[in-house]
């Protein structure tokens, strides 16, 4: 007799977009179900075991930010931190944790487990159940069938993958491991959606032991105020493992003969895949072809984890043969007698060209069906939890019957990482820069709090611990503004700070907020100079940043508003755009492929010029006129 289940949203998938979906939903009420082929691989790091970096670690603050799984296991698992971009304006800064590889799933998992409407089931799912056009729920391989009122699919690398090491035809595969889903690809196929394949890869892994490490650099992590160790969680305080140093290392000459003298056996460069890879993250074939008078390319050594020897080799991702894997990674130095460990692989799979959805991630075609991560054609963890957590989000509140959720721009880098997919597509692995983002001096990773959690917590997507903690961050930002504002220094407590920075002394007592816009001045100092020692040092980074730069910000949030002003003007999705002859023939083509569904968010297709807004904004109002529909 066949098993049936019954659940308000199920996940297929347990990456990082599936275990935010399952979580978000579940904090919002709704009975969830996440289905994965193996329980134990729940949000395995697949490739580099490390989170955030450059708007990437924006990304895992602000999935924090809306009460997300990332930031808690980062946090239980980091063994290194960095803030990168430190020198440089606050508006490029990004934190980046490497972590235990083992670890981090453990610690995701057990977050998961915390939540009351959840529940986990191992399975492979092979088809979708369908209510006329609606997806209703999936089939697996073992005969279960789950109906549910929202399914979100976040299948990663497994829909038709398959693993290439050397020129020999591939084997079929998901993750080194595990098997591909064959079967659910096939059902797409019959749903008509548009499918493409791309590839993506890592490298070999080392003997840490075998490492001359008189020969490489080494990388520490950045050095933790006392008692106060750096988080990606602004919610929970998880208990920080010990820091474990990084080394840094160059290819050189040799690597690069090595790797000319094989093209051939590579299974990129040898013809045996066809799928487009990431072009900021190139496998080292693709390194020495595309930049042939580059003399070397750094390599990390960067640690799996605590309880290992075992090394990342970071920038020699890579699909030779493992012969000749073992041959380059000796030609680089520190590594002449290095033991290999692994051997690294390219994987080639199915995604979906991302215009075919909404911006709540549903697919505008099968209505209750929601794609995130690797299948909208992203690369890298946290752009895969972004857009996990929004399908979650907008999967619960379609099951409550509650609106939608959609981040714009200038809300957060997971708005811009969705509109990009949404609205210009993909041509190759998306990966989020802080230069995509148009407001990325709001966008700032110390204000992700600010930013998204107020709107978690009116939605529903916090716990009670989680709100708890938003309310004393408010307080303490609030309580740090106010100190600022209404605290007058006398010249003998902050000319010291002052002389010390450089700037010129005061003869007469100042506001702490005026001393705080001088951009030598930090706001530590001052607190230290008025004895403020309760501010704590997450509210005055906060502070700090919006008085120093609230001109910028000011000029930023008036763009903003404009912006806003513009995708007020709605777009029917019914829209005839083909016939509104008046508007230019590439427009009309890009309008009718993404269907935007704002006046915004068609300015934003590449290929639709002002002028073809105009016009746009004029046909439509004339088909409105003529009562074939409502342009909003």
């Amino acid at each position: 007799m066949t098993l049936q289940l019954d659940h308000d949203v199920v996940v297929v998938g347990g990456g990082h977009a599936g275990s935010e979906a399952a979580a978000a939903a579940a904090r919002l009420g709704a009975r969830t179900l996440l289905i994965t082929p193996d329980l134990g691989r729940i949000a395995q790091m697949s490739c580099n075991p490390a989170i955030g970096g450059i708007a990437k670690g924006v990304v895992a603050r602000e999935v924090d930010a809306l009460g997300g799984v990332m930031g808690r296991a980062t946090d239980a698992s980091r063994i290194h931190w960095r803030m990168l971009n430190r020198s440089k304006g606050p508006a490029v800064r990004g934190p980046r944790a490497q972590c235990d590889r083992a670890r981090y799933p453990l610690a995701a998992r057990r977050v998961l487990d915390e939540l009351e409407h959840l529940e986990l089931f191992q399975d492979l799912v092979t088809g979708l159940l369908m209510d006329g056009d609606r997806a209703a729920g999936v089939t697996t391989r073992s005969g279960v069938r789950v109906r549910a009122r929202a399914v979100v699919v976040t299948a990663g690398t497994f829909l038709r993958g398959r693993i290439h090491v050397g020129g020999r035809a591939g084997v079929g595969a998901g993750r080194a491991g595990e098997a591909p889903s064959l079967e659910l690809a096939t059902e797409f196929d019959r749903l008509g959606l548009e499918v493409a394949r791309f590839k993506t890869g890592t490298p070999p892994r080392i003997d840490g032991r075998s490492v001359d490490f008189t020969r490489v650099d080494r990388q520490d992590g950045d050095p933790e105020p006392p008692g106060r160790p750096y988080r990606f969680s602004a919610y929970s305080e998880e208990r920080i493992p010990e820091q474990r140093p990084c080394w840094i290392t160059w290819t050189g000459e040799e690597l690069q003969r090595v790797v000319e003298d094989n093209l051939e056996r590579s299974a990129l460069h040898g013809g045996e895949i066809s799928g487009r890879g990431p072009r900021y993250c190139p496998s080292i074939e693709d390194k020495i072809v595309r930049f042939p008078d580059a003399e070397r390319h750094q390599v990390f050594l960067e640690p799996e984890g605590l309880d290992t020897t075992e090394l990342y080799v970071n920038g020699l991702s890579t699909s030779l043969p493992a012969d000749v894997q073992l041959e380059l990674l000796r030609a680089v130095p520190g590594l002449e007698s290095v033991r290999m460990t692994r051997p690294g692989y390219a994987i080639e799979y199915d995604w979906f060209p991302p215009h075919q959805l909404r911006h709540t991630l549903e697919v505008r075609a099968v209505p209750g069906l929601f794609f995130a991560g690797q299948i909208n054609g992203t690369t890298g963890y946290e752009e895969a939890a972004g857009q996990g957590i929004v399908a979650g989000i907008n999967a619960g509140l379609a099951v409550r019957g509650d609106g939608t959720f959609v981040p714009e721009r200038d809300d957060a880098y997971i708005g811009v990482l969705i509109d990009d997919l949404v609205t210009r597509g993909v041509d190759e692995p998306y990966r989020l820069f802080t230069s995509r983002a148009e407001f990325r001096l709001l966008l700032r990773q110390d204000n992700a709090v600010s930013r998204l959690g107020p709107r978690a917590r009116e939605i529903g997507l916090l716990t009670a611990p989680q709100c708890d903690a938003l309310a004393r961050i408010e307080s303490e930002i609030g309580d740090a503004r106010r100190w600022f504002e209404d605290t007058a220094l006398h010249p003998d407590r902050v000319n010291p700070v002052l002389s010390a920075c450089g700037t010129t002394e005061v003869t007469q007592p100042v506001r702490a907020v005026e001393l705080l816009r001088r951009p030598e001045v930090p706001a530590v100092d001052l607190a230290d100079a008025g004895d403020a020692t309760r501010i704590s040092p997450d509210a005055l980074d906060t502070l700090e940043v919006e008085v120093k730069y609230e001109g910028y910000v000011a000029r930023e949030r008036e763009r903003a508003t404009r912006l806003r002003a513009q995708a007020s003007v709605q777009l029917d999705e019914r829209l005839p755009y083909g016939e509104f002859l008046t508007v230019s023939a590439e427009a009309r083509e890009k309008l009718v492929r993404v269907r935007p569904d704002s006046l915004a968010q068609a300015g934003r297709i590449p290929g639709v010029s002002p002028a073809d807004l105009q016009n746009l904004l004029m046909e439509a109002r004339k088909w409105r006129a003529r009562g074939e529909g409502d342009t909003g």
